[in-house]
């Protein structure tokens, strides 16, 4: 059955809680019966994203949606918001539901919380590998040259990720972040989806997203990523504020590596599993099913 992309999805009821080791609760959204599939949203976005393919993925995959610490349903921590903390989360995650391995898709940040566990914990609980359009270096240093910076897709010169997390911090946070998010979706996102996207982001706290911002931006993940070892879809976006370039370099790095880019006429911004999950959804399933 065709899913209809200009409504927003309808969020299932969380399942399951988590503790973690440092006493941070997460929620946790599981449905289907089959290999486990942990999807990790990103910076300042909710679980709730991941809806369509909790759905319809899960007839051939056990679909399980965390909420990262402080987003979406999870209260507001005590402290964590770090890509390392994240990670181990992840880490906890899978160990509170017995998961000896798992397929892992990471979306925006998720990417970078995934690149963080193959640098603490290794590839061995990873089954196959899915990257949704995350740059494996979003700060541009003094010293990088053009093309450094174009493979990196470094977005962020230094004073301008100091100016946007003032300015996240500052009196006018919520409005700093929806313009932000604004520059995600295609031009031709419907008004209620897009609407939708802004109140999920409204649950997380402009001063948690930009405490949160400094780690996610301040990491270099292009040495992790020769060390990835097992099956990789990488997944990029045409018109996404992501350059599909440092997409391309991401698969280049990766040995056996899948590259698959959205369309504009296939949500190809940062959202395609809202804006065309009928095809993001087909991508997915094609490379778990793959032999």
């Amino acid at each position: 059955m065709s899913i209809n992309a200009t409504l927003p999805p309808s969020p299932s009821l969380v399942t399951g809680w988590m503790t973690a080791s440092d006493g941070a609760r997460m929620p946790y959204r599981m449905k289907g019966d089959g290999p486990a599939l942990i999807m990790v949203p990103g910076w300042s976005q909710s679980g709730a994203m991941f809806q369509h393919q909790l759905d319809h993925l899960s007839d051939r995959w056990t679909v399980i949606v965390p909420d990262i610490r402080g987003h979406g349903e999870a209260p507001e921590p005590d402290g964590g918001l770090r890509m390392a903390r994240l990670a181990r989360d992840l880490h906890e995650l899978m160990a509170h539901l017995s998961l000896g391995s798992a397929n892992l898709l990471g979306w925006s940040m998720g990417a970078s919380v995934l690149w963080a566990f193959i640098d603490l914990f290794g590839t061995d609980a990873i089954d196959r590998l899915i990257l949704v359009d995350q740059p494996s270096m979003l700060l541009a240093l003094p010293g990088m040259d053009e093309e450094e910076i174009a493979d990196a897709g470094a977005i962020f010169p230094v004073d301008q990720l100091y100016q946007l997390y003032a300015a996240l911090r500052g009196p006018d946070g919520d409005a700093t972040r929806a313009g932000f998010v604004a520059g995600m979706v295609t031009k031709s996102i419907s008004p209620v989806l897009y609407d939708w996207i802004l109140d999920e982001n409204a649950k997380t706290s402009p001063k948690l997203v930009a405490e949160l911002l400094l780690s996610h931006c301040t990491n270099d993940w292009r040495g992790v990523l020769a060390r990835i070892d097992r099956p990789t879809l990488v997944i990029g976006g045409s018109v996404s504020h992501v350059p599909p370039r440092s997409q391309r370099f991401i698969h280049s790095r990766i040995a056996g590596s899948t590259y698959h880019e959205f369309d504009a006429e296939h949500g190809g911004a940062h959202f395609p599993f809202l804006e065309a999950p009928d095809a993001f959804n087909d991508v997915v399933a094609a490379f778990l099913s793959a032999k």
